[in-house]
């Protein structure tokens, strides 16, 4: 096997969580090949190559895999945002219970129940956010608006088909896709750094209906400028009226203009001001009311996390008259969830904006035992003084960073609430908890991502007898 050789053969497993397994018979090199589902036979192009294994490009499917279907989405397989939409929905959640029963494998070892998959209320349109990038399909081709192209940083596929984002998201893209390309304004290239139209980023909530559109732009700095403020003024105003005279079904809010001048390709906030309405609008969960900003963090399938909140609940056992840390409490969600017989509730989040918005939100819901703290988790546990009952973790992607974890433990907590959107990190957190004197004791999975390779996975973990404080 060589670097950029052409390879065929059939995919015999698929790992969390994109991962096609391919063995090729006389190799001993297994081909890793992403987008792929188990049983298809495959033509791939290898790119690179380790010790025991080599990694493969996708090129074709030959042949599809038993039971594969049409996929609905007309982007699928060019857009980079799906993974399983050739699959009916009860095969997606086979393949993502499979997986996490094997990434788990060492907690069911040790006696944990697995308590099945929870599927999603909705399987299309259940996207109340989504982050659009303005660029080309192809180079130096028309104006596009939509997702990074499957295996491609700087191509980008209008999506204006999507079927996991809402509808009325379409036309706001569409829209303002058109206006974008009438101004004659170019987009931001990643890689010179020069350019004006850089991001769309629209939210909606799933009960309220309420909408909030934000055009991110570069600004008038030397650098990037293109628009001169009078003229930058005005249209900015002619996309405020398109939006405006648009029939949505839900009702927009706010329209807001977000500067970003960082050399990341990403939405990063460096100023936003309101065209039109307010910079928020308000959610309902489970009879609550939640303030969302632009960029602040909510679950991303707003009916799929009222499940996961309820199971959070249900793993939290009886809360009456105990206290309750919520660590990376984000807006404050899960704390207020918990609130309403606890003694106390303290989160902590590292982003500012989120920890003003949980205390709104706080007030807002008439919860006066919730206590929110600005910081990184590492550092503000040291400041917490008071004994918790119980403690919740919905860590970022990566995990709780080891040093956190030994922290969180050393309150003896009688039970650990573990959410995880990425089980990996999951199970490498959960062998730290095992030798710190915690033992799972419930596992389920919740599908907040339908038609991705993504799943939120979530552990209750009790203290053994005998150890703690």
């Amino acid at each position: 096997m060589k670097k950029g050789q052409i390879l065929e053969g059939v995919i015999k497993k698929v790992r969390f969580p994109n991962e096609g397994i391919m063995e090729i018979p006389g190799e001993e090199r297994r081909v890793i090949v992403k987008n792929t589902v188990q049983g298809q036979r495959v033509r791939v192009m290898v790119q690179k190559l380790r010790k025991s294994r080599a990694q493969g490009r996708l090129l074709e499917v030959i042949e599809k895999a038993p039971g594969e279907i049409e996929p609905a989405c007309p982007h699928f397989g060019f857009c980079g945002g799906c993974t399983y939409q050739n699959l009916p929905y009860a095969r997606q959640l086979e393949i993502k219970a499979a997986q996490i029963r094997e990434i788990m494998q060492e907690a069911f070892n040790d006696g944990c129940a697995w308590e099945g998959i929870i599927p999603s209320p909705v399987q299309e349109g259940y996207r109340n956010k989504m982050e659009f990038t303005f660029g080309d399909e192809y180079k130096d081709g028309p104006l596009a608006l939509g997702l990074h192209k499957r295996d491609g940083f700087y191509d980008i596929v209008s999506v204006s088909n999507c079927r996991i984002a809402d509808g009325d998201f379409m036309s706001i893209l569409a829209c303002t896709l058109e206006w974008a390309a009438q101004s004659g304004l170019p987009y931001y290239h990643r890689s010179s750094h020069k350019g004006y139209f850089r991001h769309l980023l629209v939210r909606k909530a799933a009960k309220t209906g309420e909408i909030l559109a934000a055009l991110v732009t570069a600004s008038g700095g030397a650098e990037t400028r293109c628009v001169e403020a009078e003229r930058e003024a005005e249209i900015l105003k002619q996309w405020t009226e398109r939006l405006l005279a648009l029939k949505l079904n839900g009702k927009i809010s706010g329209i807001l203009h977000t500067v970003n001048n960082s050399a990341a390709d990403a939405v990063k906030d460096e100023g936003t001001a309101v065209l039109y309405g307010q910079a928020y609008f308000y959610e309902e969960l489970l009879g609550l009311k939640f303030k969302i900003t632009p960029f602040s963090f909510f679950q991303t399938n707003s009916l799929g996390a009222e499940l996961l909140y309820e199971k959070t609940r249900e793993y939290a056992g009886d809360t009456r008259d105990k206290a309750i840390f919520d660590l990376y409490s984000g807006t404050g969600t899960i704390a207020q969830v918990l609130a309403p017989v606890a003694k106390r509730v303290t989160g902590v989040e590292i982003v500012p904006e989120a920890v003003q918005a949980a205390r709104q939100n706080a007030m807002q819901n008439g919860l006066e035992n919730c206590f929110f703290h600005a910081g990184d988790v590492l550092k503000a546990v040291d400041d917490l003084k008071e004994r918790a009952d119980l403690i919740v973790l919905d860590p970022p992607r990566e995990g709780v960073h080891p040093k956190a974890l030994e922290k969180i433990m050393a309150f003896d907590a009688e039970r650990i609430v573990y959410i995880s959107c990425k089980p990996t990190s999951l199970a490498r957190d959960y062998e730290i908890m095992r030798a710190g004197g915690y033992i799972a004791e419930r596992l389920a999975c919740v599908d907040l991502f339908p038609g991705t390779a993504h799943v939120e996975t979530i552990c209750q973990f009790n203290r053994k007898k005998g150890t703690g404080g």
